[in-house]
């Protein structure tokens, strides 16, 4: 039975419904052909889905580092974890949440964006520190990067002139100071 998220913080299973929060997990694996598959089996076996998932080589390349923010109750997903480092695969599989981390996404927008407001558009822009990468007669598609809430507010800032369409990575993260990320 798969999990569903309600618009007031709480999941459910069939079995009742729970807190839930989201949950930014970092792990170390093989860079190999099947990993992925292997690892999204986990998550699916226990009907939780992915939010997000960002994988990237590491500075050895016959290893990865994924990124992945799921939602759930913190029981589920400490399994989930606990299931991942199991793999063979899997070096190391951590939650990072709520760790002294540092966390970036990437967001473009494509504005509808008439003559008539397109300076207005830009001004915002630029005062968010956007990047602009192209105006055209009808559109303008910006670019932003910053944590998830910096994104969240700047589409719902966005939403007045008209988001035609909006799509963002994945979570990246890295530790502070000397801490390896992974």
């Amino acid at each position: 039975m798969a999990t569903t998220l309600s618009s007031n913080g709480t999941s459910t299973n069939g079995t009742g419904t729970r807190p839930y929060r989201k949950h930014t997990l970092s792990l170390l694996v093989n860079n190999k052909p099947g990993v992925l598959i292997r690892i999204a089996l986990v998550f699916a076996r226990r009907a939780y889905n992915i939010d997000s998932l960002v994988v990237s080589p590491s500075k050895d390349p016959s290893f990865s580092v994924m990124n992945i923010v799921a939602s759930g109750d913190e029981k589920v997903l400490d399994q989930i974890l606990k299931q991942l480092n199991k793999l063979v695969d899997v070096l190391h599989a951590s939650d990072r949440t709520g760790q002294d981390i540092i966390q970036r996404e990437l967001a473009l927008f494509k504005l509808h964006c008439e003559q008539d407001v397109r300076s207005d558009v830009l001004q915002l822009a630029h005062a968010m520190n956007c990047e602009i990468v192209e105006v055209s007669e009808h559109a303008t598609i910006l670019q932003m990067t910053g944590d998830t809430e910096r994104l969240d507010s700047a589409h719902r800032v966005f939403e007045k002139y008209g988001v035609e369409e909006m799509i963002r990575t994945g979570k990246v993260l890295m530790a502070r100071g000397q801490e390896i990320t992974s």
